[in-house]
């Protein structure tokens, strides 16, 4: 832990042409949502949905009221265009019917 009983942390944030990555210094009893906050005060993104979009940490999905640790990097997700688990079954549904003929 960093001194005076704070903490270090990096908030990421990825669009499919660049990844974003704020290193942020919050006190040790930090949220994940003031965590977030601490990196919008430095980043110049209003695109970002700060606010809105789910987050997690390395990978996990967690709540805005936890706590992230030391090190962690918390994560703002964006929404998939869709799923691709749903266009897997798409095609597989097509390709049955196509067969079927």
């Amino acid at each position: 832990m960093s001194e005076g009983g704070r903490k270090r942390c990096v908030v990421a944030y990825a669009t499919r042409e660049r990844q974003y990555l704020w290193a942020v210094d919050v006190p040790s009893d930090a949220t994940i949502a003031e965590t977030i906050e601490a990196a919008r005060q430095l980043a110049d993104e209003p695109d970002v949905p700060w606010e809105t979009a789910p987050v997690g940490i390395f990978g996990e999905l967690r709540e805005r009221s936890d706590r992230p640790a030391e090190g962690d990097r918390v994560e703002i997700y964006r929404p998939l265009p869709s799923d691709p688990r749903d266009k897997r079954r798409e095609r597989v549904q097509r390709e049955r019917k196509t067969r079927g003929k």
